[in-house]
């Protein structure tokens, strides 16, 4: 069984930085992309960036600047770096991964439970 768990949410004021991490575990043969998503009530769950296994990230246009994805292929984990908050980014963030596992399997999409970020003062 594949999990992906995630860590780091919190409250934070605004101008403030947090930063998200996703451990991924159980078989696995290999990684593709990974992600962050997130969603905030009343809203559907939308990309906040995304990266490969070989490290080309995308973000989306109202993180850019502000949000720094990394990952780390050997230990299967995922970080978000979140600087410059606002309280527009509040919303329950969810790892993402694209993945075999094992080999000639097809590729599968797994999510995390998700982690909550309040941007508040």
């Amino acid at each position: 069984q594949v999990q992906l768990v995630e860590s780091g949410g919190g409250l934070v004021q605004p101008g403030g930085s947090l930063r998200l991490s996703c451990a991924a575990s159980g078989i696995i043969f290999s990684i593709n992309d990974m992600g962050w998503y997130r969603q905030a009530p009343g809203k559907e769950r939308e990309l906040v960036a995304t990266i490969t296994s070989g490290g080309t990230t995308n973000y989306a246009h109202s993180v850019k600047g502000r949000f720094t994805i990394s990952r780390d292929n050997a230990k299967k984990t995922l970080a978000l770096q979140m600087n410059s908050l606002k309280p527009e980014d509040t919303a329950v963030y969810y790892c993402n991964a694209n993945l075999k596992k094992w080999y000639g399997d097809s590729d599968y999409d797994y999510w995390g439970q998700g982690t909550q970020v309040t941007v508040s003062s």
